[in-house]
């Protein structure tokens, strides 16, 4: 338990804004700067900003969810720590799971405090805004698993970030429809199957993550 509390400590250590390593400073500055720039990109229409901004809140939160893509893995791969990790008997599957709980809680909190002046850059009224922080408290968990799955499925590949790019579709597209869609529909059903869709994805990423790592340290 002691050498999981360490290790959760260590990875917070390596991805909370202010830490030498840049944290989530920049993914939540992305996020902001893109709520900042859509009504420059539409016009003025408070109509038109109210009806499409929740979505653009959830485009910003996938964005600001996969920029650091490269440094959720990669480099603990490369310099070994996992086989380090195996000695002690940690396994990756562990090792993965609480990577993944170190990411949401990096970026999933300030991401939704963010969200408050982002709301208003984007003409959002409140009981929207309520909405979008429901979505955005059961999306985020499952939009880091998504970061992480991604990032173990192509650690130690060439050309991973296009890679990435592809992967990113497919996995984050039921998410982003059920979220955004909640919006519009303002009822409970799109953010119960946000929640669902999100806790299958952190379910799963563990498994999946520890199976691709183990792939690419055996290869």
């Amino acid at each position: 338990m002691n050498a999981l509390a360490a290790l959760l400590k260590r990875d917070l250590a390596h991805f909370l804004p202010g830490t030498r390593s840049g944290g989530t400073l920049l993914p939540l500055l992305f996020f902001l700067a893109v709520a900042m720039l859509y009504p420059f990109a539409i016009g003025p229409n408070p109509t038109l900003l109210a009806a499409t901004g929740g979505g653009v809140i959830w485009v910003g939160a996938l964005l600001a969810a996969i920029l650091p893509l490269d440094r959720l893995l990669a480099a603990d791969v490369q310099q070994g720590f996992f086989d380090q990790w195996a000695l002690r008997g940690i396994s990756e599957e562990v090792v993965v799971a609480i990577r993944l709980l170190a990411h949401w809680l990096s970026f999933g909190p300030f991401l939704m405090v963010a969200a408050l002046p982002a709301s208003a850059l984007v003409g959002i009224d409140g009981e929207t805004l309520h909405t979008v922080e429901l979505g955005l408290l059961a999306g985020t968990p499952g939009l880091a698993a998504i970061g992480v799955i991604i990032a173990a499925i192509t650690v130690g590949l060439r050309g991973n970030a296009a890679l990435s790019g592809l992967l990113v579709i497919p996995l984050a597209v039921p998410i982003l429809i059920f979220g955004a869609g909640a919006l519009s529909t303002g009822g409970e059903g799109g953010l119960a199957l946000t929640a669902a869709i999100s806790l299958l994805l952190v379910a799963i990423t563990p498994f999946a993550g520890g199976a691709a790592i183990r792939a690419a340290r055996e290869s």
